[in-house]
């Protein structure tokens, strides 16, 4: 008699697909679970019973939030994966009056979802199970996410995994931008002159950005030592490591911190704010 496999199904809403394409990378799990909806490889009308829904993308239109309220009545277990539906992602960042105007004064003629004011995390809606953050989350955790190895144990931050030599005595005067110069592999890439968040970043990872030579820009979110911190106490902790291990005037650290370079994930730190939405327990976070 053959065994039944768990299944599990992929809400896609306001998203790149990116999250769907690094889990079909992770191809383990396809003798473990049976896939039974994801938009961009099975076509279905509507999200069937499964024991897990791995819920990707933002809440952007009222098309989103429909599919949403009527998805987690089939589910047992709701997971929310990646950056935009943990933090509303990069369409989070333009919500701006004009692009919002242009769109809805559009909407009726064309017939589109009605935008809602601005990409939302699904958590403001829903109740969430369990949280995989990561734009996207790389194929191995999304395997430990379905396929959960008891002897797994995750680092605390992608500095830690990064492995690179913090040294005393190198102490840049300025931040280079993220594309320029070529950065010893050996040597932290703070002490050479690029902004990296990599040791206020959850890990989980595997530094797949630092080693070789790209700065973290927080995508997997806060560590859980600031997971339960409020805002300002993040933005005041990086900007210590930045003070502490380079000379950089503090004018050009702001500016750094809120540049575009930087503030895509590091503003969405704050989502973790327990004053300002709800509660994020670090126990529920891969």
């Amino acid at each position: 008699m053959t065994q039944k496999l768990p299944k599990f199904a992929v809400l896609q809403l306001s998203g790149c697909a990116g999250c769907e394409v690094s889990l079909l990378n992770a191809t383990d799990w396809l003798h473990q679970y049976e896939l039974v909806y994801m938009p961009l490889v099975i076509s279905a009308d509507n999200v069937p019973d499964v024991d897990i829904l791995l819920v990707s993308g933002g809440v952007q239109t009222s098309e989103d939030l429909y599919k949403l309220s009527h998805a987690i009545h089939h589910a047992n277990e709701v997971v929310a994966v990646g950056t935009c539906a943990i933090s509303g992602g990069v369409t989070n960042l333009g919500n701006r009056d004009d692009v919002r105007d242009l769109f809805l004064s559009q909407a009726e003629r064309h017939h589109l979802p009605r935008m809602l004011p601005k990409c939302r995390p699904i958590d403001d809606f829903i109740t969430v199970s369990r949280y995989l953050p990561g734009c996207p989350p790389t194929p191995q955790l999304f395997m430990q996410l379905l396929t959960p190895d008891p002897d797994y144990t995750q680092k605390k931050t992608v500095c830690q995994e990064c492995g690179r030599k913090k040294l005393r005595d190198m102490k840049p005067n300025h931040f280079f931008g993220a594309q320029q110069g070529s950065p010893d592999p050996d040597i932290c890439l703070i002490n050479q002159g690029y902004p990296c968040v990599g040791s206020s970043t959850r890990a989980g990872c595997d530094a797949l950005c630092t080693k070789p030579g790209h700065p973290c820009v927080g995508c997997r979110g806060p560590s859980d030592a600031f997971i339960e911190k409020d805002a300002e106490h993040w933005f005041s902790s990086i900007q210590k490591v930045f003070e502490s291990m380079t000379n950089v005037p503090s004018q050009e650290i702001q500016e750094v911190m809120r540049s575009p370079q930087l503030s895509l994930f590091l503003f969405q730190f704050a989502d973790y704010d327990q004053k300002a939405r709800p509660i994020r327990p670090k126990e529920k976070i891969l």
